[in-house]
């Protein structure tokens, strides 16, 4: 069957690319590793690669051609022993066409006179080179194509490879990125631009995959929009040393305690923040479920305190630390870290002064929260000091709109900056 050569993409970017310029001509027979056109980018210049023997039947693009779209048929080869009578009725742009994935070798743009000629030796790297051919032999028979040596150029796997392993028993191949579920796959493997030995691959475990699939999901689903606010935080560090100097043993208040209790009482204030997109309805919940994010041994998970708007300092205080210990220990049940209608995630303990927090479904909105630090500020006319913490507010805009955030960010900052609000 014929064999479709297409406009390669060159970089996870490229989109288009000029066909600068032919090294064939119909009717040449090529073989593997056979230099077949010159690939202009804005970036680089690059040669695309012959990787199975045949004969140029057509080239479908000229020289000089710009903006031609990554995927596009340029030429037709025909395999050995086929001849012009292949090409009747054959499509290359149908679905059955075989397809070529050029081989390219990469030369840096310059800016050159008529005597210089462009670099083109060819990269390394880890990728494994193989023809689609090749390829598709190795899913059919279930061998796994990682495992065999290429004889084609630079080591690219090519027909004969497959057959040659088929008939010495190969091994059989293990999951690849292809078959990964969406929201896992990269959008290029990174293995392509490192060598081999260069790095240590360590699989990941379920739920990091987790995290990968639901993180990819939000971002792609939900229309995140950021809003900021500054906080003062002076009077609850007094009132937050005030109450552990009194508290019963056992018991200390944290400023992320207040946090979580300022923002339970803005949601039931602003309860229209408090919802989950469904669709075709949305979901206002009864009670601040809230979510905070808990850094464990290679990944993060955000436990629930239920219906934090019922409790009291005190209460969320130990709520948080046994959550959080049970995170760490990965004790908890499903129940207690699903769900929710609303997740703070403080990084303020690490210095960071602000940040940007991803949703997590079926939530609506998340809260970065910052770390208090003395800056200046202005009252009366005059300049201060004051210990200030940014807080980020990540939205849906399906259901929450500029203005509700920012609603919701005026009654959080009002608790944070007077904590005594917070006992009315």
């Amino acid at each position: 069957m014929p064999i479709s050569i297409l406009m390669p993409a060159l970089s996870p970017t490229m989109e288009e690319g000029t066909l600068a310029k032919w090294h064939v001509k119909e009717g040449d027979v090529v073989s593997s590793g056979d230099v077949l056109a010159e690939i202009e980018t804005d970036k680089a210049t690059m040669e695309i690669e012959a990787i199975d023997e045949g004969t140029v039947a057509k080239l479908l693009v000229a020289e000089g051609t710009e903006a031609v779209p990554v995927n596009t048929a340029i030429a037709i080869i025909l395999e050995d022993g086929e001849d012009a009578s292949a090409l009747e009725g054959f499509d290359v742009n149908a679905e059955s066409a075989p397809v070529v994935e050029a081989a390219a070798t990469v030369a840096p743009a310059v800016t050159s006179t008529a005597s210089e000629k462009p670099n083109t030796q060819p990269a390394t790297g880890s990728r494994i080179f193989s023809s689609p051919l090749a390829r598709r032999i190795a899913s059919q028979e279930g061998v796994d194509i990682a495992s065999l040596a290429g004889s084609g150029p630079r080591g690219r796997i090519v027909k004969k490879d497959v057959e040659a392993a088929l008939a010495g028993g190969a091994p059989k191949a293990q999951a690849t990125l292809q078959a990964m579920p969406i929201g896992q796959q990269p959008a290029i493997d990174p293995r392509v631009y490192f060598e081999d030995g260069s790095y240590d691959e360590v699989p990941l475990d379920k739920m990091r995959m987790t995290i990968a699939r639901r993180l990819t999901q939000s971002k792609q689903e939900i229309p995140h929009y950021y809003i900021s606010v500054d906080c003062e935080l002076d009077a609850l560090l007094q009132a937050r040393k005030d109450l552990n100097a009194h508290a019963d043993e056992g018991v200390k208040i944290s400023v992320n305690d207040f946090v979580v209790r300022a923002a339970a009482l803005a949601l039931k204030k602003v309860p229209d923040v408090n919802v989950s997109y469904a669709g075709n309805a949305v979901l206002k919940h009864h009670h601040a479920d809230i979510g905070i994010a808990v850094a464990i041994d290679g990944g993060l998970i955000t436990p629930i305190i239920a219906k934090a708007d019922e409790k009291g300092l005190a209460a969320i205080s130990a709520a948080a630390k046994d959550q959080a210990l049970r995170a760490r220990e990965r004790k908890l049940k499903p129940s207690e870290f699903e769900g929710g209608g609303f997740s703070i995630s403080n990084l303020g303990m690490f210095g960071v002064k602000n940040f940007t927090a991803v949703i997590n479904p079926p939530q609506s909105a998340i809260l970065a929260v910052g770390a208090g630090e003395p800056r200046p500020v202005i009252k009366d006319g005059q300049v201060t000091a004051a210990t200030v913490m940014t807080v980020t507010l990540s939205c849906d805009h399906r259901v929450i709109d500029g203005a509700l955030g920012a609603q919701f960010l005026q009654v959080f900052k009002r608790h944070i900056e007077l904590p005594a609000s917070m006992l009315m």
